[in-house]
């Protein structure tokens, strides 16, 4: 799942990369820790301001070695990122999505696993917020270490809206279904849903399989089980959503609503819908192109615990953060000291200041202070702080070679034109 203007680079992690030498001279985004620079590849957008920062207070106290921020624009960063790290030009550290995005250069050992830098520093783990820093793993070994803010998939609603209707934010799924008859009646769309952009879709199967199977369903997929798709969790939620589409919930052309040119977000703020599950950086979407609706009207609440579910009801899905990742041939020294910036006080101000709710324990003091909207930035920060898991949104965790496949299956169960046991079926066949 990608965020609209989030600082994503595109709709999926990528699979492969080059093996043979590209060329990569002097100016190129590539580096070596070994002689004297530490080359740091970042994801260019207005959120990098914060690991300039970080890089100039680390020149300001190592005399030795000089941290460069390398910026590469985003609908290039995983093309360039995959370039370099096949010519012999890798980075010292990079930005990255955790999951999917790092795999083969894991299984290519191009990566320092971090277990044992966390064992030295045992500080660096206890700074982060648990669940957060589990995302960092792959095949259960750390790789990766939070650089950014938190994003959380969340339950929007139009709070005028359920005022008229004398409603209330879901707190059961029994209080969902509910809402769902009582906006129909009002004739309003119960839920937003951008069906032309369907990784939005994958957030409600993400939900469904998370709340009804546990944290473990999704987890065995992503260890590279495809069996684990026909745990009965997945057929349920399938179920479910084929039951949402025939209630009604999302209206009659949810299929052509795109997320991407701001369709759902303006149905939601124009009180044409009730609700939207989407990622936290709706808030922001909306304080953009609806203003004074995002400051007055704009709800939030978490998704609703289902009858009988195995998961627990306050674990989130989403995308945890982004992460540092460490090539395994360079000063590991500078390096790590270089990750230790990520929990300073200044770097954890610099991120609320410029509107990130940050992944580190024992900062909600910090958010009061310094975030611009610190109302929803402590409701985000406490539910991923007391969320026991967050599942890492699909679509990321996921080789491109299956996330592109299984999109578009879910695609096709919101559309009716498979069975959920054909969905099943389908996505299980996925290697």
């Amino acid at each position: 799942m990608i965020p609209h203007r989030a600082g994503a680079a595109g709709a999926f992690a990528l699979l492969l990369f080059a093996t043979t030498a590209c060329g990569g001279g002097s100016g190129d985004s590539g580096g070596s820790g070994g002689d004297g620079e530490l080359n740091v590849m970042m994801y260019q957008d207005s959120l990098a301001v914060v690991q300039k920062n970080a890089a100039e207070r680390f020149n300001e106290n190592h005399e030795d070695v000089e941290a460069v921020v390398n910026e590469v624009p985003g609908d290039g960063y995983e093309d360039k990122l995959r370039t370099v790290m096949g010519s012999g030009q890798s980075p010292d550290m990079f930005f990255n999505w955790g999951g999917g995005s790092i795999e083969a250069y894991v299984d290519q050992e191009m990566l320092l696993p971090l277990g044992a830098t966390l064992q030295e520093n045992p500080e660096m783990e206890e700074a982060f917020i648990p669940s957060i820093l589990e995302a960092g793993k792959v095949n259960d070994t750390q790789y990766g270490i939070p650089l950014r803010g938190t994003q959380p998939v969340m339950l929007f609603f139009n709070e005028q809206v359920f005022e008229d209707a004398g409603a209330e934010p879901p707190e059961t799924w029994q209080d969902l279904l509910d809402l769902v008859d009582t906006f129909k009646d009002e004739g309003v769309t119960p839920f937003a849903l951008g069906g032309a952009t369907p990784w939005t879709e994958q957030m409600w199967m993400q939900y469904l399989v998370d709340r009804q199977g546990g944290y473990e369903v999704f987890q065995r997929i992503q260890n590279g089980d495809s069996e684990g798709w026909r745990d009965p969790a997945v057929l349920e939620a399938a179920e479910t959503v084929q039951d949402l589409v025939d209630r009604g919930a999302f209206g009659d052309n949810y299929a052509s609503v795109s997320y991407e040119e701001g369709g759902a977000s303006a149905l939601l703020s124009e009180g044409k819908a009730a609700m939207h599950l989407m990622g936290s950086w709706e808030y922001s979407t909306q304080l953009a192109d609806a203003e004074e609706f995002a400051k007055e009207d704009l709800g939030y609440a978490a998704f609703p615990a289902m009858p009988d579910g195995d998961g627990a009801p306050q674990a989130v899905v989403g995308n945890p953060t982004n992460f540092f990742s460490v090539t395994d041939d360079g000063d590991s020294e500078a390096e790590v000291d270089f990750l230790k910036q990520t929990y300073t006080d200044e770097y954890v101000q610099d991120m609320v200041e410029n509107g990130e709710v940050p992944t580190t324990d024992n900062s909600e003091e910090m958010i009061e202070e310094h975030s611009p909207n610190p109302d929803f930035a402590t409701f985000q920060y406490r539910m991923v702080r007391d969320a026991p898991t967050f599942q890492l949104s699909w679509d990321q965790a996921l080789d491109r070679s299956v996330a592109e496949p299984m999109v578009t299956e879910i695609e096709r169960l919101f559309n009716k034109q498979v069975t959920p046991e054909e969905f099943v079926d389908n996505v299980a066949a996925l290697q």
